[in-house]
């Protein structure tokens, strides 16, 4: 279905999504979304290709790093099944966007074109038990939070309701 982008709410929340992350993640993004009284757009970047165009809604055409690798720019349809399921009894608007590129340069992008009001990112299970320096280099909530000016907001990948909401991808 074709939207009016005059028709969407103002501001919306940014979510960087990934298959395999917490659920809860995403579902505290449409917490954030539904008090704003705003949609909620659920991005994935896809870091083997890099941005050619950007559209208005934020979407961008890209092209594969690797010519001879031919992946699919297209918002994978397991991900977005998984949101569909995820975010049912929400009552939030939301929509799925196909990134290129660098994550935290991507996000900041898509956050800028779109005026929203946060984005929301969740942390790496993997790092939550590493050192500290290791942590801050491979964050992008660091990483959003040097190279623009919206709120970042990190919700840790671990919860004591993260079994409750899986968020994997078969």
């Amino acid at each position: 279905m074709m939207e009016n982008a005059s028709s969407r709410p103002r501001h919306p929340v940014v979510v960087g999504v990934a298959p395999g992350q917490a659920g809860h993640i995403v579902r505290q993004a449409a917490a954030f979304a539904a008090r704003f009284g705003t949609e909620l757009v659920c991005a994935h970047v896809n870091q083997g290709r890099y941005p050619v165009a950007e559209a208005a809604d934020g979407s961008v055409s890209s092209a594969s790093i690797d010519p001879d690798f031919a992946d699919d720019e297209a918002f994978d349809a397991d991900l977005a099944a998984a949101l569909a399921e995820l975010l049912l009894d929400t009552q939030v608007p939301w929509r799925t966007v196909a990134l290129a590129g660098e994550v935290s340069t991507a996000l900041a992008r898509l956050a800028h074109t779109l005026d929203a009001a946060m984005i929301v990112v969740g942390t790496h299970q993997h790092s939550v038990g590493g050192s500290v320096q290791e942590f801050f280099n491979r964050s992008v909530a660091t990483h959003l939070a040097h190279r623009q000016e919206r709120p970042v907001v990190v919700v840790p990948a671990r919860s004591p309701r993260a079994s409750q909401l899986p968020f994997e991808a078969p």
